[in-house]
């Protein structure tokens, strides 16, 4: 690491990197990029399938309270992340750029995932509370986190293959912590921890602890290599980059730009809506037959969803290669189609639904594992024809859309389930057992008919997607362009 700017505090025993290397080896992938995600997005992954669940059945708040409060935190969220791109960028250390903020995550992330659970007041002063802890958590810890860990990938090492590497093993934590939500965590709740508050946090307690540790085990195995190149130059920075004014107007004028951006829009805020309403599915339109418990039957759902997940993980780029993304993407939209109407037809029978959902997941594959190699695809396309890079803006937005998809599915979700009449287990002797056929049919079309829909959508999207057809000229010409420039 390089120790010029006499910054002794990041050379120190609890905070220097423990890796040496140049080249980019099994602890750093493993502990950096692996170990270090998962506990730092396990809440994340717990709080997409059951946060809501805990607000509307153990602290009995509001459904209009909740959705006024989600969808009014999106606007601090988007915010957020743009503010902390911009810091990082800004930020120059003997430790990198990204990694003091990975630091501070160890303490800011883990301490606001539990505040939600610790709820000392009641009344309007818990509503006062929850606003508080949860805009804690959601605008300021997890955007300070994804952020920095985002950006980890890239100025890690300059060789290709090793960012791949990493890359995918920071998608295999985030897909590992999304099953822990689904899969786990259903059947603890619907057996151990129920509508017991202090359970609830016991566990989370538990999970914030855990979180901690694991965040800074990535903070000490990991180093960022490109950072480091441009210390010892004359600005002590890297190259200087575009404003943000002139990405906002490159990639705004860009087609490709706006048609992957919308692809993406649909594509994420559709899967936050099943995954906010896949515990209310499972509970009151399977669980409502009494056939089988509800918790088992998430876990079901969410284990014939992810094995097809984890299988296309081996075949996907390789069928990109050779078909193109635009086709492989669009015939995995085509499928979850499919696999959309067969779960939506199924009538909340586990049988059809899980088959429908497996299908659904097997579908979505493409698009979740290629969406960030389609943007750098637009990116290039973009710097072919302006000449400067759009990275940042467009990376801002990505994580944006990725973190704002949750409350603002979430509010609508609550608004469609206080509108249909939901009541919460305990609150009316019959709301145990059941919920009325109009709310059964909202929490049906939120977690199938309006994801099946939007995959329709970015069916027809990628028909239309066809930057890829001379990018390869496209990039020599670029690579061209800056060997004529030395």
């Amino acid at each position: 690491m390089n120790k010029k700017n006499g910054n002794t505090f990041w050379s120190g025993p609890l905070t220097d990197s423990r890796i040496r290397s140049d080249s980019v080896k099994l602890p750093e992938m493993l502990l950096g990029y692996f170990i270090g995600p998962f506990g730092a997005l396990l809440s994340s992954g717990i709080f997409t399938s059951f946060l809501n669940k805990y607000l509307t059945d153990v602290l009995r708040l509001d459904t209009g309270f909740l959705s006024v409060l989600q969808l009014a935190s999106t606007l601090l969220i988007v915010a957020a992340n743009l503010i902390v791109g911009q810091l990082i960028e800004r930020t120059k250390a003997a430790a990198g750029k990204a990694r003091p903020w990975i630091l501070l995550s160890a303490l800011t992330l883990s301490v606001s995932s539990v505040l939600m659970f610790i709820v000392p007041f009641e009344g309007a002063a818990k509503m006062v509370w929850i606003a508080i802890a949860y805009n804690l958590y959601y605008a300021v810890a997890y955007p300070i986190y994804n952020t920095a860990n985002s950006t980890l990938v890239p100025v890690s090492t300059r060789n290709s293959q090793q960012r791949g590497a990493l890359a995918s093993f920071t998608n295999v934590a985030g897909l590992g912590v999304m099953g822990v939500g689904s899969m786990i965590f259903p059947v603890l709740v619907s057996n151990v921890m129920k509508e017991d508050q202090n359970m609830w946090f016991l566990v989370m307690l538990g999970v914030a602890v855990f979180s901690a540790l694991t965040i800074y085990l990535q903070f000490r195995f990991t180093r960022e290599r490109v950072t480091e190149e441009g210390m010892g130059g004359p600005s002590g920075g890297e190259a200087g980059t575009a404003s943000i004014g002139e990405q906002l107007k490159a990639v705004t004028s860009e087609k490709w730009w706006w048609l992957v951006v919308l692809f993406y829009l649909a594509f994420q805020c559709s899967g936050a809506m099943k995954n906010g309403s896949m515990s209310y599915f499972c509970q009151w339109v399977i669980g409502a037959s009494g056939t089988i418990d509800w918790g088992l039957a998430q876990t079901i759902l969410a284990v014939l969803g992810a094995i097809p997940m984890a299988l296309a993980a081996a075949v996907v780029v390789p069928l990109a290669n050779r078909f193109s993304k635009r086709l492989v993407t669009m015939a995995g939209m085509v499928v979850g189609v499919l696999g959309g109407v067969i779960a939506g037809l199924g009538n909340g029978n586990i049988v059809p639904v899980a088959i429908g959902v497996a299908l659904k997941c097997l579908g979505s594959a493409p698009a979740a594992y290629l969406i960030l190699a389609m943007l750098a695809d637009v990116i290039d396309h973009i710097e072919f024809k302006r000449g400067i890079r759009t990275d940042g803006l467009t990376m801002s937005i990505y994580s944006s859309v990725m973190v704002a998809a949750t409350p603002i599915c979430n509010a609508i979700f609550m608004a469609m389930l206080g509108g249909a009449g939901y009541v919460a287990p305990g609150a009316d002797t019959a709301a145990g057992l059941t919920q009325t056929p109009a709310v059964q049919s909202t929490i049906g079309v939120s977690y199938i008919w309006i994801e099946t829909a939007a995959y329709a959508v970015c069916a027809a999207l990628m028909l239309l997607w066809t930057v890829e057809k001379n990018l390869p000229e496209e990039q020599k010409a670029i690579q061209a362009r800056r060997e004529r420039a030395r």
